[in-house]
């Protein structure tokens, strides 16, 4: 709770998140989807306070609070990423943008085959494609997130709703972790961004997690080791 908030060096994740963003050239707006709930109301002001466009939605429905977040901005094209990765590398944004474009897919990402560092997931897809699905959709399973239902139904997946292709990683790097979902995480974002700043490529921040060994800091396996013997 309160994840996106903590700082580092005086700046909220959540901060370096978006200025990182604010860096990609195909990037039109970017608009900060938070909840109704009391406890994110901060997010909400905080976005609006730093310049950035903010809206407030359902925290269960999270493919509702997705649509009615950019429905009346005449988009072609929605890209999705998550503020619990605040080293997100806006250069890798825009080249899976320029990728799904050229392919011209109803949805891609760099995740079908996951062999980017998680904390670099991006989802790119076309903006008719969110609304099939807003309209569609009606598991829980396929509302609590944005995409489900797309992916599902994609001819990547053995479906015919929709195209969709993935974003190739040269190396598997999976095993490496930026993002932020336990306090141990954070520990390791800590590490990268007083070490090597906030403006270093995903390659570089990688690159510097395997040399000096820091996959131990927040390795999942010693964590569901650690969960197991509690």
């Amino acid at each position: 709770p309160g994840k996106v908030l903590k700082e580092v060096d005086g700046k909220t994740l959540l901060g370096i998140h978006l200025e990182r963003l604010k860096k990609c050239t195909k990037v039109s707006d970017i608009i900060v989807a938070t909840t109704v709930e009391d406890s994110d109301t901060i997010i909400y002001e905080k976005a609006i306070e730093w310049g950035y466009t903010a809206s407030r939605g359902s925290e269960s429905d999270v493919l509702d609070r997705f649509y009615q977040a950019v429905k009346d901005k005449n988009a072609d094209w929605i890209v999705r990423v998550t503020s619990d990765c605040p080293l997100i590398d806006p250069i890798l944004v825009d080249d899976v943008i320029r990728f799904v474009q050229e392919k011209d897919k109803d949805y891609g990402a760099n995740i079908l085959v996951e062999n980017f560092p998680d904390g670099q997931d991006i989802e790119v897809f076309k903006f008719s494609a969110l609304e099939k699905a807003w309209k569609e959709a009606s598991l829980q399973s396929e509302r609590e997130h944005v995409t489900p239902y797309i992916r599902n139904n994609s001819d990547y997946k053995g479906g015919n709703l929709f195209s969709a292709v993935n974003y190739p990683c040269e190396f598997d790097f999976s095993k490496v972790r930026m993002t932020v979902d336990e306090n141990r995480d954070f520990d390791l974002i800590k590490i990268l961004i007083n070490k090597l700043g906030i403006d270093k490529s995903w390659k570089e921040y990688t690159e510097f997690i395997i040399d000096n060994d820091l996959t131990k800091v927040n390795d999942q396996k010693n964590l569901a080791y650690v969960y197991s013997n509690m």
